[in-house]
C-alpha cells in the first residue's frame, strides 16, 4: 500500500524553491545538495513541533516560541534535533515582527545537525511560500504525466515493430536513462539495451530476478539457487557479503520510499524490496521439505540498490519464468510506471509464444495463409463453436494495441484483431462475454469455423445496434420461432425474391436492416451506420420505391425482417 504520509504529487527540490525570485528566500545554513527535496510546507510556533510533523516538511516559523535566554542554553539544539528526528527537510525562519535577524545559535544548530535553514524576508508571507510549493508540485506532476504518456506511446509503437522485444527494451532503457534486460526462465540474459551497469550491479540484478521468478519448493530450498539463503538471499537480505548499510533505506530523511504502481505492494523491508514477500533475516536458512516439488508464490516485482544503481525486477506473467530487469540512476514513481508498462508489453510478447497454445495458434495462422480451410485449422485453437465479438472504446479515438490485448485477456481469449477503430476477438463459446467498462460490445451467436465469416457480420450488426441504443453489450438474437416453421431453403428462396430489387445495392439492404432492427428510428439508425439522418431517410424512401410497398405497414415490416434474417 502507498505510504499515507506522502502526498500523491512529486517532491519539489529545495533548490527550485530557492530559485523563485518572488520569494527571495536565502539559505544561510545546512547542506546545499541538489537532492534535498520537500513534500509540503507547514507552519508551527510550537517549541517542540515533533508530534505534528509527518516527515518531508519545510517547517516555517517566526520564532514566537523562542524564549529570551534561548541563546545561552541548549534550546536551539533541542529544537533542531527534534525537527530532524521527525523527518523535517528544512526550516524557514521569518524575519519580523518578532526577530530582526535569524538567531546565531539557531544557525549553528542547523549547521551542526545538517538541517537546511532558510531566511524568509519580511515581505514574503508563509502562505506565499506554501502556495509556491504546491505550484511547483503541480508543475512537476504535469511534467511527470507528460513523460509517462510519451513513454507509453513510444513503448506501444516499439511493440508493434518487426523486432518487438529488442525495440521495447531500447525504448525502456532510453526512457529511464539506464539499462533494461530480458531474462529467460533459466536466468540467462536473452536481450538487453542501454548503458550497461557495472559488474556488481549486474550480479545483484541477476540475483534479484530470482526473487520474482516462480520456483518450486525444491528449487527454493537449494542453497545455491536464486532466492535461497546461503549463497544468495531473497527478500530482506541481498547478495552474500554485502553489508545492510549498503542497501537503500526505504525512507531517508523526510522522504518516503516510492510506492510501486499498478497494484504492486509496498516495499517490504530495507534492501531488496519484494511485493508480497515477508523479509527473512540474514543467515536464516530457507525451510526444507521432503514433499514433492511444487510451485511457490513469488512477488510481482522487487527492488534493490547496489553501487549507486537502482535495480528493479518485474515478473512477466504468464510467461513461465521470464523476468524484466532494469538498472537506472534513479527510481521515482514515473520510472516505475514506465517500467510496468514495458513489463505488460513484454508479457504479451513472451508469455504465449512459449506455450503450447501459442505454438498451436502460430501453426493455425500458417496453415490458413497456405490455403487450409478454417474448419481444418480450428481444432488447433480449441473446441468449437466460437463467438465473434466486435468492440469499440467509449472514449474518442482508436484503441491502442495494449488496450486491445487487455480486452482480449478480459474476455478470455488471446485471438485479438485490432482493425481501425474496432477490436475483433474470437472467443470460445463456453466463455460467455460480459460487459466491459469503457467498451461497447457486439457478440455473435455461436458459430462453427465454416460460419465464422457470417458470425463476423452478425457481430458487427450487434455492435452497431449496441452503439445506437447506448447499450454496453448486445448479443445477436437466436433465430425466431417463425423461421423454424418454414424450411430453410424455402425461406431463403422467398427472401431472395422479396429483396431482389435491393440485391445490387448493399447499402440499401444494410440501411433497411438497421432501420427495422431499431424500430424505424432515424437518429439511432444514423448512429449505427455512421451516416447523416437525412441519408437514412433517403435510403429508406428508395427502398420503399424499389420494393413497391408501404414500410409503415407492420405486416410489411415483419415480412421484410423475416427475409433479412435469412
Amino acid at each position: 500500500m502507498p505510504d499515507p504520509s506522502v502526498p500523491p504529487t512529486p517532491a519539489v527540490p529545495l533548490s527550485a524553491l530557492l530559485a523563485r525570485e518572488d520569494l527571495a528566500l536565502r539559505q544561510i545554513a545546512g547542506p546545499t545538495e541538489p537532492d534535498v527535496v520537500i513534500h509540503w510546507a507547514h507552519t508551527s510556533e510550537m517549541a517542540d513541533p515533533y508530534p505534528y510533523l509527518l516527515g518531508g516538511e519545510l517547517l516555517l516559523t517566526a520564532g514566537v516560541h523562542i524564549p529570551e535566554a534561548a541563546g545561552s542554553g541548549t534550546y536551539f539544539d533541542d529544537y533542531v534535533s527534534r525537527i530532524v528526528e521527525a523527518g523535517g527537510t528544512a526550516l524557514g525562519f521569518g524575519l519580523a515582527p518578532v526577530h530582526d535577524t535569524v538567531p546565531r545559535a539557531l544557525v549553528a544548530a542547523c549547521e551542526s545537525f545538517g538541517l537546511p535553514l532558510l531566511e524568509v524576508p519580511p515581505r514574503t508571507t508563509f502562505s506565499g511560500v506554501a502556495r509556491a510549493v504546491w505550484q511547483l508540485m503541480a508543475q512537476a506532476r504535469l511534467a511527470e504525466l507528460r513523460r509517462v504518456t510519451e513513454a507509453q506511446q513510444s513503448l506501444a509503437a516499439a511493440a508493434s515493430r518487426p523486432d518487438p522485444v529488442p525495440s521495447v527494451l531500447r525504448q525502456l532503457a532510453q526512457r529511464v536513462g539506464g539499462w533494461a534486460g530480458l531474462y529467460g526462465p533459466e536466468g540467462t540474459l536473452i536481450a538487453a539495451a542501454g548503458r550497461e551497469p557495472g559488474a556488481e550491479a549486474q550480479a545483484a540484478l541477476a540475483d534479484l530476478t530470482g526473487v520474482v521468478r516462480p520456483r518450486t519448493d525444491a528449487t527454493a530450498s537449494t542453497p545455491d539457487s536464486p532466492g535461497a539463503v546461503g549463497g544468495r538471499t531473497a527478500a530482506g537480505g541481498g547478495r552474500a557479503g554485502t553489508a545492510p548499510a549498503d542497501r537503500e533505506a526505504p525512507r531517508e530523511r523526510g522522504q518516503a520510499a516510492s510506492a510501486p504502481a499498478s497494484g504492486a505492494a509496498a516495499p517490504a523491508a530495507p534492501g531488496i524490496r519484494a511485493a508480497g514477500v515477508a523479509p527473512r533475516e540474514r543467515g536464516q536458512a530457507a525451510p526444507t521439505s521432503t514433499a514433492p516439488a511444487r510451485s511457490t508464490a513469488a512477488p510481482a516485482s522487487a527492488t534493490d540498490t547496489v553501487a549507486g544503481a537502482h535495480l528493479a525486477a518485474y515478473a512477466l506473467a504468464p510467461s513461465r519464468g521470464f523476468v524484466l530487469g532494469v538498472a537506472a540512476p534513479r527510481r521515482d514513481p514515473a520510472d516505475h510506471t514506465i517500467a510496468s508498462v514495458a513489463a505488460v508489453l513484454l508479457s504479451l510478447l513472451t508469455g504465449e509464444q512459449q506455450s503450447g497454445t501459442g505454438a498451436a495458434r502460430t501453426s493455425a495462422l500458417v496453415r490458413l495463409l497456405l490455403g487450409a480451410a478454417p474448419e481444418a485449422v480450428a481444432p488447433l485453437l480449441g473446441t468449437a463453436p466460437w463467438l465473434v465479438v466486435h468492440a469499440r472504446p467509449d472514449s474518442p479515438g482508436a484503441p491502442d494495441p495494449v488496450a486491445a490485448s487487455a480486452l482480449g485477456a478480459a474476455l478470455g481469449s488471446p485471438l485479438v484483431d485490432l482493425a481501425g477503430d474496432v477490436v475483433r476477438v474470437l472467443v470460445p463459446a463456453d466463455r460467455e462475454p460480459a460487459p466491459r467498462p469503457g467498451w461497447t460490445l457486439g457478440v455473435s451467436d455461436p458459430a462453427t469455423p465454416a460460419e465464422w465469416p457470417a458470425a463476423d457480420t452478425r457481430a458487427a450488426r450487434a455492435l452497431a445496434r449496441a452503439r445506437a441504443t447506448r447499450t454496453p453489450l448486445v448479443r445477436h438474437g437466436a433465430r425466431p420461432g417463425l423461421a423454424d416453421l418454414v424450411p430453410h431453403d424455402e425461406a431463403a428462396s422467398h427472401a431472395r425474391v422479396l429483396l431482389g430489387p435491393l440485391a445490387h445495392t448493399p447499402a440499401l439492404v444494410d440501411t433497411l436492416r438497421a432501420w427495422l432492427s431499431l424500430h424505424g428510428s432515424w437518429d439511432r439508425t444514423a448512429v449505427a451506420l455512421a451516416v447523416h439522418r437525412n441519408t437514412v431517410r433517403q435510403r429508406i424512401a428508395r427502398c420503399a420505391a424499389l420494393l413497391g410497398t408501404d414500410l409503415d405497414d407492420p405486416d410489411v415490416r415483419m415480412e421484410l425482417w423475416f427475409a433479412l434474417r435469412q
